[in-house]
């Protein structure tokens, strides 16, 4: 039995779907713990591409149980529409396939809108770069002990209660404050009752669930999303996620006792991306930067906007490490630096005549840092056919030791392709 953490290191889009994909295999149980459907996680299997939100990518394997924990913010209608693209590619979600926590805050249509028009009111250079879903006002709600929980619509009453107080609110905030229009209690109460039919034998105590399988000697792997910069706590805030993306989340947001947890891997891009607003070091303005966008498709996959492309940054890298108590790396889109003369790693920061070693946690010097590199020599060959670290070209190999080096930690997998197949796995850490 193990019990195993996957998180993302940078900014998110990281590639931990294919990870997750991977690993899968060898779980019993997938968990989603944290975060909405504002993170999209690309999958390729047998050449066709799978974009998941919501439910875990591990509902690709028919004989394994997937859950969404009290962590996540909930979209039921995000979660239903995912539900019917998988029936219609064959692959049906049960009850038996998959489990809801009945403490999973919802998101509610009201927070869609408030959000929007929060966005909408900050200046120019403040924006977040929200993705408009409602993340962050409900995850507001949650705080501020006005959320509705799936399991409040199990009973009518409650949720009726909950819901006319939040919405005689918001309305006053739309209308007062915002200048919009006000939303409907009947069209809203109507479609949570549409949700209701769908989803209420999904419904369950999530954390008494994946206990059970702990002691039955099951394998249970948890799924992060978006990445270690964006932590509400530890990130790169106010340019964020409102929800905890460390690997400590993973037992906070599903209900799981922190010392059952055996491995944490952190998902790393050879290089390094951002989709939105914020501090990013080692970004690049050049056609090196445009190259790597074009080359490793780096679209964001929930919000089809250009990532922003810079040079490996391992201050980040470090960040994680320690912020994660990180076990082991995932390197993905290796192939994608094939073809550069020279590659450029960022390992400490420069402000004010400082040397800086951590990303600072003030915004404004975070903006300011310049990264200070060293230079490798790239590799001119293809590597996607690589089937083993010995096929891969000796300037490839360096360029992953030198991670492992500047990280003082060890590289677990290696993917150098998009497909299932295009990754190598050089040790499992299910395998105690």
């Amino acid at each position: 039995m193990a019990n195993v953490v996957i998180i993302g290191t940078q900014w998110g889009d990281e590639g931990k779907g294919k990870i997750v994909d991977l690993l899968t295999q060898y779980a019993d149980n997938i968990v989603r713990f944290q975060g909405g459907n504002n993170a999209g996680h690309t999958l390729v299997v047998d050449g066709k591409q799978f974009i998941f939100h919501l439910i875990p990518s591990g509902i690709l394997y028919e004989n394994k149980k997937c859950f969404i924990g009290n962590g996540v913010v909930l979209d039921p209608g995000v979660l239903i529409d995912e539900m019917e693209e998988l029936r219609e590619s064959g692959l049906p979600v049960t009850p038996e396939r998959l489990m809801l926590s009945a403490n999973a805050h919802l998101i509610m249509p009201y927070h869609r809108v408030q959000d929007g028009c929060s966005e909408a009111a900050l200046k120019k250079g403040k924006k977040i770069g929200t993705t408009g879903r409602g993340i962050g006002p409900c995850y507001g709600d949650k705080v501020l002990r006005c959320g509705i929980k799936l399991g409040d619509l199990l009973d009518d009453g409650l949720f009726r209660d909950k819901l006319k107080e939040n919405i005689d609110e918001k309305n006053y905030l739309f209308t007062k404050k915002f200048g919009a229009d006000p939303v409907s209690f009947d069209e809203i109460y109507a479609g949570a009752q549409k949700h209701l039919e769908i989803l209420a034998p999904y419904i369950g105590n999530v954390s008494v669930e994946l206990d059970k399988a702990r002691k039955s000697g099951q394998h249970i792997l948890f799924e992060g999303a978006q990445g270690t910069q964006l932590d509400i706590d530890h990130g790169t805030y106010p340019f964020v996620t409102s929800s905890n993306t460390v690997a400590g989340n993973a037992c906070i947001g599903s209900g799981f006792g922190p010392a059952h947890i055996d491995a944490v891997i952190g998902i790393l891009k050879a290089y390094t991306t951002r989709v939105g607003e914020g501090p990013f070091p080692s970004e690049l303005f050049d056609a090196t930067g445009d190259e790597l966008q074009k080359k490793g498709g780096e679209f964001g996959a929930t919000t089809g906007r250009k990532r922003r492309c810079g040079w490996l940054d391992t201050v980040v890298a470090n960040d994680a490490v320690r912020l994660n108590g990180v076990t082991g790396f995932a390197i993905t889109k290796l192939d994608v630096l094939s073809g550069q003369k020279t590659l450029k790693i960022g390992t400490s920061y420069e402000e004010g005549g400082e040397r800086l070693t951590a990303m600072p946690g003030n915004i404004r010097r975070a903006e300011r840092v310049k990264p200070v590199y060293e230079e490798m020599p790239g590799w001119s060959e293809e590597i996607r056919h690589a089937k083993c670290v010995d096929d891969l070209p000796a300037k490839a190999r360096a360029y992953v030791k030198r991670i492992e080096e500047l990280t003082e930690t060890p590289a677990m997998i290696l993917s150098v392709g998009p497909g299932r197949e295009e990754t190598m796995l050089l040790k499992n850490p299910f395998e105690k």
